[in-house]
Formats: C-alpha cells, sequence, structure tokens
C-alpha cells in the first residue's frame, strides 16, 4: 500500500477526530476570550482554576484512552459484538474517576495557597472551579461514550458533539458571565456554570447518537450492567493507569507552569493562559492524528499485519510533520494579531507576542511526541512512555522552567524555556521506543493476541 493512500486513510479518519479536539478546545478559547474582555484578574482565574481543571481532566481522558485500542484490536480480529462487555466493565471506571475528579476540584484551595498563588486571584479560582464541578459526571459519562466511538472508527461522533458544545457553550457564556437575560453577572463563576450545562448536554447528545444509530448495533453496547469481571477491569486499568499517568504528568508539567505563573503576578498569568490556550488549540490537530494512529495501529495488530502498524505510522509522522511546521509559522509571523484577539492589555499582548514565538519553537517536538505516544498505545505499549514522560517533563521540563523563570529570573520566558526542553526529550524517547518495537522480530504479532475480555 502506497504513502499516498496510507496518508489519505489516516487523514479520512483523523480529520473528523481533529475536529472534534479542536470544537472541544475552542470551548476553552472561548472561555479565555470572553474572560479577558472582563479584565486581566478575571483572566488570570479562569487561567488558574483551569490548569487544576486540566490537570484532572487529562489523568481522566488518558485513563478512558485504554478503550479505543482495545475495542479496534476487536474490531479488526472480527470481535466487536464483545465490545458491550469491555463498555459494562469500563462503565465502573469512569464511575471510579468521576468521584476522584471531584474530589480534587472541590479541595483545590490548600493547593493553591501551596503554590502561592495572588491571593486576589484565589476566590475567583475557587469560585469558578466549584461552578463547573457540577458537570464532571457528565464530562465522564461524554468520554466513555467518545473513546468507544473512536474505538470503532465512528469519528464523526467526537466532532458533531464538540461542535454542540461549541454552540451551547458560547451563549452560556455570554448570559452568565457578561449577566444578560435577567441573571446577574457572575464573570468567572458564570463561565464555569456555562460549562457545566455543556457537558452534561454533549453526554445527553451522545447517548441518544448511540442508541440510535446503526453502526453501533454490531458492538452491543446496551446491555444489563453486570457485576464488576475483575480480569477484564484488571485488564483496563493496566492498559489505562500508565496512560492516564502518562497524560497526567505532561499535563500537570504544563498546569504548574501556570500556577507558578500566579506567583509572577495577574500579568504574567494571563499571558501565558493567552499563549497555552493558543498553542493547545493548534495541538488538538496532532492529537487528533496519533488518536487515528492508535486506531489504525490497534486495527493492523488485530489483523495480525506487521506491514499495516508499519504503514499507519509513516503515514502518522508525515501528516504530524506538516501540520506542526504550519502552526508554527502562523505563530512566528502574526503573534501581534493572535494576541489582540484575546485581549485589549497592551502589557499582556506583548509578553503574549514573546511567548507565542517560544511556542512556535515546540511545535515540531510537541506535535512528535503526540503522535509517538499514539502509535506506542495502538501497541498497547503504556508503561515504559509513563516512565519517558515523567523523566521528560518532571526531571527536565519543570526544573529547567523553575530554574530559568525563577531563580534566574528571566519569568513567563524561562518557564516556557523548560517546556521546549521537556517535550524534545519526550519526542526523542517515545519515537525511539516505537522504532525499536515495532522492529522487534516476532513482537507485533504476539502483541496481538487477544484474550477474552470478560464473561
Amino acid at each position: 500500500m502506497s504513502l499516498q493512500h496510507e496518508i489519505r486513510s489516516t487523514l479520512t479518519l483523523a480529520t473528523p477526530l481533529i475536529l472534534g479536539q479542536v470544537a472541544a478546545l475552542a470551548i476553552s478559547f472561548v472561555d479565555t476570550v470572553m474572560a479577558g474582555r472582563l479584565g486581566p484578574l478575571t483572566l488570570a482565574a479562569v487561567s488558574i482554576g483551569g490548569a487544576v481543571w486540566s490537570a484532572a481532566l487529562l489523568f481522566t481522558i488518558g485513563v478512558l484512552m485504554a478503550i479505543p485500542p482495545l475495542v479496534s484490536h476487536l474490531a479488526g480480529a472480527g470481535r466487536t459484538r464483545e465490545t458491550g462487555s469491555l463498555v459494562g466493565q469500563a462503565i465502573y471506571v469512569a464511575l471510579v474517576l468521576a468521584l476522584l475528579f471531584l474530589l480534587l476540584v472541590l479541595n483545590a484551595e490548600p493547593l493553591l495557597e501551596l503554590v502561592g498563588v495572588e491571593p486576589q486571584i484565589v476566590p475567583l479560582a475557587i469560585g469558578y472551579l466549584d461552578a463547573i464541578a457540577w458537570g464532571v459526571p457528565g464530562l465522564c459519562g461524554f468520554l466513555l461514550l467518545r473513546m468507544v466511538s473512536e474505538g470503532l472508527a465512528i469519528a464523526r461522533a467526537a466532532m458533531y458533539f464538540g461542535l454542540l458544545g461549541l454552540a451551547i457553550n458560547i451563549p452560556a457564556n455570554y448570559v452568565l458571565m457578561f449577566g444578560h437575560l435577567g441573571f446577574p453577572k457572575l464573570g468567572a463563576v458564570g463561565c464555569g456554570y456555562a460549562s457545566s450545562l455543556t457537558q452534561w448536554l454533549q453526554f445527553a447528545g451522545i447517548l441518544a447518537y448511540a442508541r440510535l444509530h446503526s453502526r453501533y448495533r454490531p458492538a452491543r453496547l446496551f446491555q444489563p450492567l453486570r457485576r464488576p469481571h475483575w480480569p477484564t477491569l484488571d485488564r483496563l486499568l493496566r492498559l489505562g493507569l500508565p496512560i492516564g499517568a502518562s497524560v497526567f504528568v505532561e499535563g500537570s508539567l504544563f498546569a504548574t507552569v501556570a500556577l507558578l505563573m500566579g506567583t509572577l503576578g495577574a500579568t504574567a498569568a494571563a499571558a501565558h493562559q493567552v499563549a497555552i490556550n493558543f498553542s493547545g488549540l493548534v495541538f488538538m490537530v496532532p492529537l487528533g492524528v496519533g488518536m487515528a494512529m492508535t486506531v489504525r495501529i490497534g486495527n493492523a495488530l488485530g489483523r495480525e499485519d506487521a506491514a499495516g502498524v508499519h504503514a499507519a505510522a509513516r503515514a502518522g509522522f508525515v501528516i504530524v510533520l506538516f501540520t506542526q511546521c504550519l502552526s508554527a509559522a502562523v505563530m512566528l509571523f502574526f503573534p501581534g494579531l493572535l494576541a489582540a484577539l484575546y485581549t485589549n492589555d497592551r502589557v499582556v499582548q506583548a509578553l503574549v507576542v514573546d511567548l507565542l514565538f517560544l511556542a512556535a519553537i515546540f511545535q515540531l517536538p510537541d506535535g512528535l511526541q503526540v503522535a509517538g505516544a499514539g502509535a506506542l498505545r495502538g501497541l498497547k505499549d503504556t508503561r515504559i512512555p509513563m516512565l519517558f514522560t515523567i523523566v521528560a517533563y518532571w526531571l527536565i521540563g519543570l526544573p529547567t522552567g523553575y530554574a530559568l523563570g525563577i531563580g534566574l529570573d528571566y519569568g513567563a520566558k524561562g518557564m516556557w524555556g523548560g517546556l521546549i526542553g521537556g517535550l524534545a526529550v519526550a519526542a526523542i524517547l517515545m519515537i525511539g521506543r516505537f522504532r525499536r518495537l515495532s522492529r522487534r522480530p516476532g513482537y507485533l504479532l504476539k502483541t496481538g493476541k487477544h484474550p477474552k475480555l470478560s464473561s
């Protein structure tokens, strides 16, 4: 199969996943832009509260990311009908994750005070978290069904309900943040309530879609809930917990940097939020490609097709190289325009321009590391990549950023220097690991074997 054909096939699957991810993060983009119109303090509160929220969200997403490769392996092996049993056990995992999620976001104040976030920011950030916490159960249900859809290669579900969330969030923010239609002006707290409403409606939408759409019927998703089946739960957690830890370690690096920005004042925190929000928006492209690589590599493993594994990986990396060069060019050539989209504050805009230059530098390693992680998930290899993320982000990225930004007083730009170093190391380690495993004699055929998932 030619590289051109593989690229087209990967893009066919990746495009709706990318659009779904972009739409999901566009909600954060809208929150940031609207918060910026209420001043640097509100923007900083949404940034700091969002950092805590994102850390919990990323761990939750990471654990549930065990579902797509398992489902895609079953589909590749002609065992799609077993998906319902797997999902029935994954519900228990999602419920526990929702509880842990709530415990963190509802008890975040000591963390903010420990880090040293400026006192004037803390009450607004806590109010935002208390409001958005109402949406946690709906969010976890939505993520579960989204992951199942991705594993079944029904990629448009993520796109449809990501766009639905955006369509709900914008008017809800307008009403609740700014005080319209008889509602009080709630600022950052209103932003949290708007997000909660969005998450519940997204869950309701994808649940109805999965029940009605014919492509889900072979998977037999809607069965009576069975008692916990420990071998299946063990399989889910053995695969999912390392992914969750890996995604959390990467996300917590960015969250910790955001919290440390809070110690540098509202201007630094606001500028960081703007730059990292736009970087996150364009990051959804390689992330979507990485998700497609997971599914395509998983399908190839289910077929015990080693050549298909290599072809899917090669196509994904080529796509990511192109998209990351494009996003870097946008940041290098239009930083002032991007900064003006978010805030009218001239001081914040100037710092945003500096940070976007650094963001352009880390586009390539950031895209390659997430593509490498997606390829490794397709091979069901998650434990060693988890160790890679710990080394790259917590032993290299964060200490370097802290030393440059706070120790040597380079401020926000120094912190971002550490991000660049951590992402570069992660990219090298992930790609090297995939190359070694995929070329190991017999490894791909051994990995593609399927034990029975549940009784």
